[in-house]
């Protein structure tokens, strides 16, 4: 099975201080995987290093068997960060205008109204400078940039940051749609409940150091608990 993010042995630390400690695991193409822990865990950092947006010292990173400080090894994947905030200045058109073609991707008017049915965005919000979307409004913008991207491998910190009940729950529905096409999902969370309901692992990170990995019954099983989000409070000693 083709291995589309490899983490082997990543250790970082800032200024003496220890963020990733020996952090390994892998992300096979066409998985769900979740990245959980209490904030300040090394979720973001690890998704940074992924990116090569920061160095490490020492350890390696593939993704899809290239190293991850190659431009090609990121040409297959799509990222929204965690504090997403597009150019206030363009419209929501003009946005996913030039999304597209920085993803090679075209632009198709049909395939935008379907995205932003499936997000419960209006479409005639594109119309409207970003200056003036609320910020779910901005988050949904980015999340549709990133699915009509097309890519095999779909990178999120915190994508349900700011969505309401009824948009997550579509977002939901339609990531489950991705994996059933074989695309690659790899995000980092704090809702354990959505873990259960979209991925095929989790892994646990704390401290910098990685507590389990696997799949959520898994999880279960080994901290003899009865539901994800107990096993998670064994796990990092809550």
């Amino acid at each position: 099975m083709e291995i589309a993010i490899d983490f082997d042995s990543v250790s970082k630390q800032y200024r003496g201080h220890s963020v990733l400690s020996d952090v390994s695991f892998r992300v096979n193409n066409g998985e769900c995987v979740g990245l959980v822990g209490v904030n300040g865990a090394g979720k973001t950092t690890a998704i940074k290093c992924l990116l090569d947006f920061c160095d490490f010292n020492q350890g390696d990173i593939r993704i899809f068997g290239i190293s991850h400080r190659e431009t090609l090894s990121r040409q297959r994947l799509t990222y929204l960060p965690e504090k997403f905030s597009p150019p206030y200045y363009l419209t929501g058109q003009d946005f996913l205008r030039y999304m597209a073609d920085m993803h090679h991707a075209g632009y198709s008017q049909n395939d935008v109204l379907d995205m932003l049915n499936i997000l419960d965005l209006e479409p005639r919000s594109l119309n409207k400078p970003i200056r003036e979307y609320s910020k779910g409004m901005g988050q949904k913008l980015g999340l549709a940039a990133c699915l009509l991207s097309r890519k095999d491998l779909l990178l999120f910190d915190e994508p349900m940051s700011g969505l309401d009940p009824r948009a997550r729950a579509l977002l939901k529905r339609h990531l489950l749609h991705i994996k059933q096409e074989g695309r690659t999902i790899f995000y980092s969370t704090h809702l354990l409940e959505d873990v259960e309901a979209l991925c095929d692992r989790v892994i646990i990170l704390h401290g910098g150091s990685v507590c389990f990995s696997g799949t959520t019954a898994e999880c279960c099983s080994r901290y003899q608990a009865d539901d994800l989000e107990s096993a998670y409070l064994k796990c990092v000693g809550s």
